[in-house]
């Protein structure tokens, strides 16, 4: 994917100012899609929130039905102010936000657990429920490929050990992270 310097930045403010608009006046401006074709694209992406490392909110798309740009904005406030797990950012918590960017590639099926590497592939399961786990979260829990599955079981609303009956449909995909630091 290759997201620039520029490109990323632009993401991350617009996270950020679409945030600051739901409390006051904020100027969120469109970009130059002429000169960043790629946050026109329609890209799934994920917007997460923390607060002195902890998370705070995290919401995403995995499918995309408006360009990038739109989706990381509200993809921002939906993480800000609508995550189950958390109650609404406060006015005071937005300037102890940190935000990163996820913006997820193409999903691609595998025939066996074994194609799953960890720090690089997230993970979608699409069986009775839907679970995606971002590929940061087997890293930043320090996760093996087996307690990878179980918590991507667990998402899904299934118990942990059912990827060891069978083959689940499970997709992988990577994903280009960034954040404001």
């Amino acid at each position: 994917m290759d997201i620039s310097e520029d490109a990323r930045w632009i993401l991350l403010k617009a996270a950020r100012e679409s945030i600051r608009s739901v409390f006051g006046d904020s100027d969120i401006p469109e970009p130059d899609y002429e000169k960043y074709p790629l946050l026109k694209t329609h890209k799934g992406a994920f917007v997460t929130l923390t607060i002195n490392c902890e998370l705070r909110g995290c919401i995403g798309y995995i499918i995309a039905q408006q360009p990038l740009f739109e989706v990381v904005c509200e993809a921002a406030k939906q993480a800000a102010f609508s995550d189950p797990r958390f109650p609404s950012l406060k006015e005071k918590e937005l300037d102890s936000i940190k935000i990163e960017v996820s913006v997820l590639s193409d999903f691609t099926p595998i025939n066996s657990y074994e194609e799953i590497e960890i720090g690089k592939h997230g993970l979608l399961l699409e069986e009775g429920g839907r679970g995606l786990l971002l590929p940061q979260v087997a890293v930043e829990h320090k996760m093996n490929r087996e307690e990878f599955l179980s918590a991507v079981c667990r998402k899904a609303g299934l118990y942990s050990e059912y990827w060891k009956e069978r083959q689940l449909n499970i997709k992988v995909f990577t994903a280009e992270i960034f954040s404001e630091e």
